[in-house]
């Protein structure tokens, strides 16, 4: 049972790890088809993330840092944390208004990536995994904490880039 686990636990780490890192390096370096760097804070810009390169290198930190922390299972608790993060922002700045499926760029995919970067998060990185290797053990309350920074620091983001409605124009809360 306990093989089991392990390579469970593997799998879920290098799928969810890949996803992550490969996402980010699009964005860091314009490889599989991304936008580069220049491109990725641009489009933020536009969106009005302030100041716009600190935005873009979090997202990139989140991605490429949390998707290496899981395929290596070193310090799991934060790269799962930094996964579930950029998730988390990804979902609630371009993907809710969407609705569920992905064909739809709606929240389908956020969602099962932030599913894998918590439950290695919650159960740790298997004992495949360079923490075992170097005797740091897995640590739920610390994920959790972090996740939880995570989900603040978005919130922030998320509250700043809300385009307030123009004046001439109704809120919905008078319809």
């Amino acid at each position: 049972m306990a093989a089991n686990v392990a390579i469970a636990l593997l799998i879920l780490r290098l799928v969810g790890g890949l996803i992550l890192a490969a996402h980010g390096v699009q964005k860091l370096f314009g490889w599989f088809g991304g936008p580069g760097m220049a491109k990725w804070e641009q489009g933020l810009q536009a969106q009005g993330f302030k100041p716009a390169r600190f935005w873009a290198y979090l997202n990139i930190l989140g991605e490429v840092g949390g998707g290496l922390s899981l395929i290596f299972g070193f310090l799991t608790p934060l790269g799962a944390a930094g996964g579930f993060g950029a998730m988390f922002m990804a979902m609630g700045k371009a993907h809710w208004k969407n609705g569920f499926f992905n064909s739809k760029r709606g929240i389908e995919f956020t969602l099962a990536v932030m599913a894998i970067a918590t439950a290695v998060g919650l159960a740790g990185p298997g004992t495949i995994s360079l923490d075992q290797l170097f005797g740091i053990l897995p640590n739920t309350l610390l994920f959790i904490i972090l996740a939880l920074i995570g989900v603040l620091v978005d919130i922030v983001g998320l509250v700043m880039t809300r385009t307030a409605p123009s004046a001439g124009t109704p809120s919905s809360a008078s319809s």
